[in-house]
């Protein structure tokens, strides 16, 4: 792993002549975001060695190189996802390439599945905590120790710093920002209200396919971490409606510009 990691950051750092100083990992539906950056250069996924293909509608398969809130950042248009059948450590290796490359902080966005009851679809939602309901790990396996320790402590996985930043940057443009407990799942099913109703007594508050693999991956690795979700339907008895992929898709677009001013500023004042 390490010869591939070193293979792909070596030819993205050729490539660009960049040095950014932190990554974003844009979701299903959030690829909007690349509107605010002032993009230096792009790189499709497939032209890059060893890097998996996005598979999944509203993740477009890029890596855009910019400047962001006034600072150089990298973005993934685009992420992989353990249902599209690419394995732990494909679906984590940008993560890897990114802390490779010199980035120590990366903000992760996703669509996802209020649990809360008092949350209403279109709200955002800042990461506190995660549940990992995958059923596997990513750092399963060998652990090389030049990436990180055998047993990375996970008792902060979402920077307190930077949620307070966040917490003020909401507050100073009247945005109302939910904070909760993400659950990562496998998927690709959405979940039944049996499903629904067992991981909210658990502590979930959102629910989606992504995310928690990219977090664990980054703290073995000791970046900071930033999450935010929107919540783009609901599983709260009473409200589960039959949802579609294109139907997600749509509320994140629609709640995209407030995510993205929060994760601009916050960019710009790290």
């Amino acid at each position: 792993m390490l010869k591939k990691i070193k293979e792909t950051s070596t030819f993205i750092q050729a490539a660009i002549g960049l040095k950014a100083e932190t990554g974003i990992i844009l979701g299903t539906g959030l690829g909007g975001l690349v509107n605010e950056i002032e993009i230096i250069q792009t790189l499709p996924y497939q032209n890059i060695p060893n890097f998996p293909v996005s598979t999944v509608e509203g993740h477009k398969g890029e890596l855009i190189f910019g400047k962001l809130g006034g600072k150089n950042i990298i973005a993934m248009q685009g992420r992989f996802h353990f249902y599209e059948g690419y394995d732990m450590q494909q679906v984590t290796f940008p993560v890897r390439v990114m802390h490779d490359l010199g980035i120590q902080t990366i903000c992760v966005s996703n669509a996802s599945g209020g649990l809360n009851p008092g949350f209403k679809v279109g709200d955002l939602m800042m990461i506190n905590d995660h549940i990992n309901m995958f059923g596997t790990n990513p750092l399963i396996g060998q652990n090389i120790s030049e990436l990180g320790t055998r047993f990375p402590d996970m008792s902060q996985s979402y920077d307190n710093h930077l949620c307070n930043l966040a917490r003020r940057i909401a507050v100073s443009n009247h945005i109302d920002l939910k904070e909760g407990v993400y659950v990562g799942v496998a998927g690709p099913t959405f979940e039944t209200p049996a499903e629904y109703k067992m991981f909210r007594i658990l502590g979930g508050d959102a629910i989606g396919m992504s995310t928690v693999p990219e977090v664990i991956v980054a703290r073995h690795m000791g970046m900071r971490v930033f999450g935010i979700s929107i919540i783009t339907d609901s599983g709260v008895p009473g409200e589960i409606v039959e949802i579609s992929h294109e139907e997600v898709q749509q509320v994140a677009r629609n709640a995209e510009p407030k995510m993205s001013l929060i994760i601009r500023e916050l960019i710009s004042m790290m």
